[in-house]
């Protein structure tokens, strides 16, 4: 009996010197719809499914392989001889090659015109359906769902009259992740749809991106994966233009300079040393924000990533060339930029699309055992009901250093203070046990330049040791959420020191 191959594919690529080999193998062709049509009309033999199962295509194409004398041949254990003798009995035969791929769900919802009803016809039923029979089956059955494994699959068939179980297995693993991607995109959209927020079940799939040298540590492994469908204002999406492949620290990194850079629409520069702002400036052109960035902490800033929301010009560059940083990312840079830059062998340059249009994703943090999830924190300044604490209401120049550093504080680990004038950082106190100790660390960081300059909180003052200690540094504006059951010492305390206190009602821990 000769053998049988099914083949049904959305990608073409590959498959008419697929199924050329096959025929020259002796292999008897089956096929449906557009991939029979592409392969007759290049002078392929091809047998159509509804030969087969002795029932025509019904319902626009919705059924056409469910059928017993499709899947019995998927699924039937060729050595077993009760499976034989059934076969025998309703003229059954073996199906040996299958090669499917589905309809194109994730390229139809991606599209920012996609209605409802497409969407839902994109959802392959049958292409799933014969991809898990034959993987299941995968002792007699070799499953093909990537075109890049044509090559390895015709070698063993030429040298060998069948592919070898080890390959089975593996082709057979990677449909069920396969069909299971596919299914949670499905589920991803629906669940969205419905409007569930905390289903009973969470299913996210992840493309791999590149596997990476080592993790956090030399001893440890690690890869990077991309979300489907993600936001193209991501390091996962971004385009790298020059130097050496990021390493898992430097994506961490980077990740952390995108998520503070979005949070400006003016010019502005984040720089960031493991996962935290060391400089924030804004200015009337990149150049001015880059400078103020570098001058909120020089020393930091080495080894650092640099995030630009402007296009980088030569004259940016030209200051950047002179100092090492690891990563610089930007919606694009100038070919005078790329040149100045490039000469820096180890630096990396990244393009990202700064179109926020997109929906803010969920955040996933995986424990042991377990994933947290929550929703992005998006909380501005302009979302905040601001009440002014004490006596003194602010000027106009100590507002605007309120809302940098109040914009940059929810993105330094807790417990955060970061000291600021209207244009940059002046200090940043991060990831301390106690509130007194963050702010000690950001007071002496800015040094003579916090006189003046406003100090911003992640949470609230327990206690009033953080006026205190802003008070003699020179503090005249703090920023901070409020609601502790201490907050009038802390209000007497700024009053004592002529110290206007804003309470914006809102904390923004960061673990």
């Amino acid at each position: 009996m000769k053998k049988r191959a099914l083949l049904s594919v959305s990608d073409k690529s590959g498959i008419l010197q697929f199924a050329q080999a096959l025929e020259t193998l002796g292999y008897e062709i089956l096929s449906t719809g557009g991939t029979m049509k592409h392969l007759a009309e290049n002078g392929v033999a091809v047998t159509a499914v509804d030969e087969v199962t002795k029932f025509p295509e019904i319902m626009e194409g919705r059924v056409k392989t469910l059928n017993p004398m499709i899947h019995g041949g998927l699924l039937a254990k060729q050595d077993d001889p009760l499976h034989q003798a059934q076969m025998e009995e309703h003229g059954i035969q073996p199906i040996d090659i299958v090669c499917v791929n589905l309809y194109p769900f994730k390229e139809t919802i991606s599209k920012p015109d996609v209605t409802t009803e497409d969407a839902i016809e994109n959802i392959d039923i049958g292409g799933p359906a014969m991809l898990r029979a034959s993987a299941k089956n995968h002792a007699y059955v070799t499953v093909i769902v990537d075109a890049s494994d044509y090559d390895q699959v015709l070698a063993e068939l030429k040298a060998d009259g069948a592919t070898t179980l080890e390959t089975r297995r593996r082709l057979a693993a990677k449909v069920f992740r396969h069909t299971a991607a596919y299914d949670a995109l499905i589920s991803g959209y629906l669940t969205e749809l419905a409007g569930e927020e905390f289903p009973e079940q969470v299913t996210y799939t992840y493309e791999l991106k590149q596997p990476l040298r080592y993790g956090e540590n030399p001893h440890q492994k690690a890869a990077f994966y991309s979300r489907p469908l993600g936001s193209d204002f991501s390091i996962a999406y971004a385009e790298q233009l020059h130097g050496k492949e990021l390493s898992y620290n430097n994506i961490q990194d980077a990740n952390a300079a995108i998520q503070i850079v979005k949070e400006f629409d003016a010019p502005a520069a984040v720089a960031v040393k493991h996962m935290n702002p060391c400089g924030v400036g804004t200015g009337n052109s990149i150049e001015e924000a880059f400078n103020k960035a570098f001058e909120a902490d020089p020393v930091s800033i080495f080894g650092g990533i640099i995030a630009l929301n402007r296009e980088v010009d030569g004259a940016t560059a030209e200051k950047m060339s002179k100092i090492f940083l690891e990563i610089i990312i930007a919606p694009s840079f100038t070919q005078e930029a790329i040149e100045i830059l490039t000469k820096k062998k180890n630096i990396r340059l990244l393009t990202i699309s700064f179109d926020q249009n997109k929906k803010d994703q969920w955040n996933t943090v995986s424990v042991e055992g377990g994933l947290l999830m929550q929703e992005p924190d998006t909380f501005g300044f302009a979302d905040a009901e601001i009440r002014v604490a004490t006596d003194r209401e602010p000027t106009e120049a100590e507002w605007e250093a309120m809302k940098l550093g109040w914009a940059v504080v929810k993105h330094v680990k807790s417990n955060a203070i970061v000291v600021s004038d209207a244009q940059m950082t002046l200090g940043v106190g991060a990831g301390q046990m106690n509130r007194v100790g963050a702010a000690n660390i950001a007071l002496t960081q800015a040094g003579e330049r916090a006189k003046g300059a406003a100090l911003a909180s992640d949470a609230f003052f327990p206690m009033d040791d953080t006026v205190e200690a802003a008070a003699k540094a020179g503090i005249t504006a703090i920023i901070q959420p409020g609601g502790s059951v201490k907050d009038e010492d802390s209000i007497k305390k700024a009053n004592e020191y002529g110290i206007t206190m804003v309470f914006t009602g809102v904390r923004h821990f960061k673990h």
